[in-house]
């Protein structure tokens, strides 16, 4: 069987939505969640006009990255984030499964000025309404399971 070579990569750099929320999982191991809101200028050309567009990516950090994170990283602060595309599932506490993708960081810069701690109220960056909430518990470790039935996983070009 050959075997096959891929690379599961992602760098991102933007803004963080708000301060990371940290938390331990039953080993004492630190993870850390937060949004990174990325924006690009979209050209219409029939309108001839650009527009923003804003994405907002979950982002999961562990142990001693997790435990950076909550003592340099503050809402507004521009960061850059290297990491891994996770898919993972779970059951929410309404008993319903849910599914999410996030990037895994592997590693985080902050770029930029600290952003002073009255400047952050100002800071009114948010995810759409229809933007899952980060807030569900943490799994000890990520899943090995497999997308769902149907979907295929290898991108076609």
């Amino acid at each position: 069987m050959r075997e096959r070579n891929s690379l599961n990569r992602v760098i991102l750099v933007g803004n963080l939505v708000k301060k990371p929320i940290i938390s331990h999982i039953p080993s004492g191991r630190a993870v850390a969640r937060f949004q990174v809101a990325t924006n690009e200028q979209v050209y219409n050309r029939d309108t001839r006009q650009s527009t923003d567009r804003t994405e907002y990516h979950r982002i999961v950090a562990w142990g001693q990255l997790a435990e950076f994170c909550d003592r340099f990283l503050e809402a507004g602060r521009q960061v850059m984030v290297e990491g891994k595309l996770r898919w993972r599932s779970w059951e929410g506490r309404d008993g319903n499964r849910r599914y999410s993708t996030e990037v895994e960081a592997i590693n985080i810069i902050p770029l930029g000025k600290r952003i002073p701690p009255q400047a952050e109220a100002q800071v009114e960056a948010g995810p759409s309404e229809d933007f899952p909430d980060i807030s569900e518990p943490a799994p000890e470790e990520f899943p090995e399971e497999t997308p769902p039935s149907g979907e295929d996983d290898e991108v076609p070009f």
